[in-house]
């Protein structure tokens, strides 16, 4: 007789596999929770709406990351899509928010596509991983120059953060942007730069935000969303998944994190997806000696995210109540070796070395034409460059047949 999933679960869970989801989620929180409240304030959400998203986020990655998790038995800890949260606060100007709901809507209904049919996942296994990295490093090289300005600033506050950062890169890089996260704060309150007055414990409150569709945010908002959160985030995890010795169900992810992003993106969730580097954190021996028990860690992992999206109000005031340069030194150290990992893929094949530096160039000006942004014209600028031989021969072939007739 099998034993039911709920006694096998805590027959499996362990103090290790506990720590190991807490601190998974507290790594995923602290180097990127500061990119969802810059995202929502894009968008011209007020507090309580802007609550909302990281509820809804909260509550979707808890969803599947539990769910995933205990059906298949594997440490399947899902995340927000970190790449995303940055396209929307590049891309977002200009953008209404019910434009932008509208959007995450079409993103999640893209991403189900892609766990039921199979074909949008090959279609993205097939994008070209340098220009996909271009995109990605043009998206987030704004959040590096923002990080180096606030030294002049708040060179005091952002100069010891980045000191700390690079510090803890020797010893303990995992937990080097948690250490920052912490040292910065501790740091801000002692100079009298928080506004306690500005943050309060509190609970949560839904907001139902009414979408609107329109072919300009599905180009410059749904599209490039979807690219790298595919691309950029389930890709990855999965890497990481199988590198740690398991078998990846991609469609059931997909499936998973699609239509839970569908279901929660009136409130606010934008796109969910299979983690990477805090899934790596629950995959190790640290989280349990036995690799078909570390599943518990991910369920811990979910739970955490779940209480923690029901206390988005107070993350929210508490983000609120912090300096600028804080959240900004923050977010772009954080998103460092992101921004050199995406250069180093973009720029190391010298024949698609040229189509990557006109997408990374396209996008980091945010070239908008049309209504669209530059990230989607960065990607199809780097593509007419990188296939130009083969428009050419196109072109040719055309004058050619109309020479004929």
């Amino acid at each position: 007789m099998r034993t039911p999933l709920w006694r096998q679960f805590w027959q499996d869970l362990s103090l290790s596999s506990v720590s190991a989801g807490v601190v998974a989620v507290l790594v995923g929180f602290s180097s990127s929770a500061v990119l969802i409240f810059q995202a929502a304030e894009a968008a011209g959400t007020t507090p309580t709406q802007a609550s909302s998203w990281l509820w809804a986020l909260g509550l979707g990655m808890g969803i599947t990351s539990m769910g995933l998790s205990l059906q298949h038995r594997l440490p399947l800890v899902t995340a927000w899509s970190t790449p995303g949260a940055a396209v929307l606060i590049v891309s977002l100007s200009g953008f209404s928010l019910a434009e932008a709901i509208g959007a995450f809507i079409l993103t999640g209904a893209l991403i189900t596509l892609a766990g039921f049919t199979g074909q949008a996942e090959k279609l993205t296994q097939k994008l070209s991983p340098a220009l996909a990295s271009a995109m990605l490093a043009g998206v987030l090289f704004p959040f590096g120059l923002n990080a180096a300005s606030s030294l002049t600033e708040a060179p005091v506050l952002a100069g010891t953060m980045a000191i700390v950062y690079f510090l803890a890169r020797l010893w303990i890089p995992r937990y080097a942007v948690l250490l920052v996260a912490l040292v910065g704060l501790m740091l801000a309150l002692a100079l009298n730069q928080v506004a306690d007055n500005a943050w309060a414990w509190s609970w949560t409150k839904p907001v139902l935000q009414w979408p609107e569709f329109t072919w300009q945010a599905a180009f410059s908002l749904t599209l490039p969303l979807f690219i790298v959160t595919m691309a950029s985030q389930n890709l990855p995890g999965i890497a990481t998944l199988t590198a740690a010795g398991y078998r990846s169900p991609t469609s059931s992810v997909l499936k998973w994190t699609g239509l839970t992003t569908l279901g929660l993106a009136p409130f606010g969730a934008f796109a969910l997806n299979l983690a990477a580097i805090t899934a790596a954190i629950c995959m190790t021996s640290d989280a349990h000696p036995d690799p078909k028990k570390r599943y518990t860690a991910a369920v811990s992992a979910g739970v955490t995210y779940a209480i923690l999206g029901l206390l988005a109000a107070s993350v929210i005031g508490l983000f609120r109540a912090l300096p600028g340069a804080y959240i900004m030194t923050l977010a772009g150290l954080a998103l460092l070796p992101t921004i050199a990992n995406s250069l180093v893929i973009a720029l190391q094949d010298e024949q698609e070395r040229e189509a990557s530096l006109v997408t990374f160039l396209v996008t980091v000006a945010n070239v908008t034409l049309f209504g669209i942004g530059g990230a989607f014209w960065g990607l199809v600028f780097g593509y007419l460059v990188r296939d130009r031989r083969y428009l050419v021969l196109l072109i040719q072939r055309l004058t050619w047949r109309r020479k004929k007739h």
